[in-house]
């Protein structure tokens, strides 16, 4: 078993999307004085993921501005981000260094996933070295979610229902489950979720 300083964990963010349901590109949003995109880059950066793979796609040169001096993260593009979510996820897999051992996926449009949140998964993972580190919301797995690299190749070929659920449920009986207030689960959708949020982290 590889020490606890040899343990890489990477990161893969998702912020490729569109904003379809918003209408407006919704990463651009200020939430506490920052926009959506760069409160979740800098909160994983925070958690000490590295590399961390931010993945754009729709307005991805007015996206990537927002992102200065933010480092060390790595930009890719998907060009077909327009395939949906798993389109994305396989680009970021693929991006990420053969030196990693695990990946952390991400998505950019909950802000109320912590710094600290990101960071039990790490840990959890460098205690347990199980292949999946999950987060449960009150009953409901959704990201961020820790992935082994044994399991990258399921992730790239995987097709169905987005942001690696399909390995989540295969592997579910080999996960180790992390429990976050359901709150924590909030995400940016439509206008009525953004005031939501602003009001809530007033």
């Amino acid at each position: 078993m590889a020490s606890e300083k040899a343990v890489t964990v990477g990161g893969v963010l998702l912020a490729a999307g569109p904003s379809s349901r918003m209408g407006t590109n919704k990463l651009l949003f200020d939430i506490d004085g920052e926009t959506l995109v760069r409160g979740a880059v800098r909160r994983a950066l925070d958690a000490g993921l590295d590399p961390l793979i931010v993945v754009l796609g729709h307005e991805a040169a007015r996206t990537e501005r927002q992102l200065d001096h933010l480092r060390p993260c790595r930009i890719v593009v998907n060009v077909d981000y327009t395939r949906g979510i798993n389109s994305s996820l396989k680009t970021g897999i693929a991006a990420l260094p053969a030196t990693v051992d695990a990946a952390v996926v991400m998505l950019a449009d909950m802000p109320f996933v912590t710094t600290e949140m990101i960071a039990s998964l790490v840990a959890r993972y460098r205690e347990s070295r199980s292949p999946l580190v999950i987060s449960d919301y009150e009953g409901v797995n959704a990201p961020p979610m820790l992935y082994d690299r044994a399991l990258f190749p399921e992730l790239q070929t995987m097709e169905g229902e987005g942001c690696g659920k399909v390995v989540v449920r295969r592997h579910r009986h080999e996960a180790e489950v992390l429990r976050w207030p359901g709150r924590a689960l909030t995400d940016i959708d439509v206008p009525a979720d953004y005031e939501g949020v602003r009001l809530a982290s007033r």
